[in-house]
């Protein structure tokens, strides 16, 4: 027996952060992110593999659901708390 699992947690940026699928900065607060893994069933026990990462971005009255890059998002949140982890800005 297969299948989806999502998972949900809220992240809380302190300043505007960056992801590549947007072209502007994000503004700091609190984002919901799901993590959707699939079941992959074993001999002996079953084990869920990440398949998608999706930002709840919302709006004004909407709620828009982007996929994005799990290793991003762990890097611009490591930033967000120690900013000596940002890359210097391209000269």
């Amino acid at each position: 027996m297969s299948g989806l699992r999502t998972t949900r947690a809220s992240v809380t940026f302190k300043s505007p952060f960056r992801l590549s699928v947007f072209d502007e900065p994000l503004p700091a607060g609190q984002y919901d992110i799901d993590t959707e893994e699939e079941a992959v069933e074993g001999n002996e026990r079953t084990v869920y593999v990440r398949v998608a990462t999706l930002l709840q971005l919302r709006t004004t009255g909407k709620v828009q659901t982007v996929t994005i890059d799990p290793q991003e998002l762990a890097t611009a949140l490591a930033a967000d708390r120690d900013p000596r982890l940002m890359s210097p800005a391209p000269s």
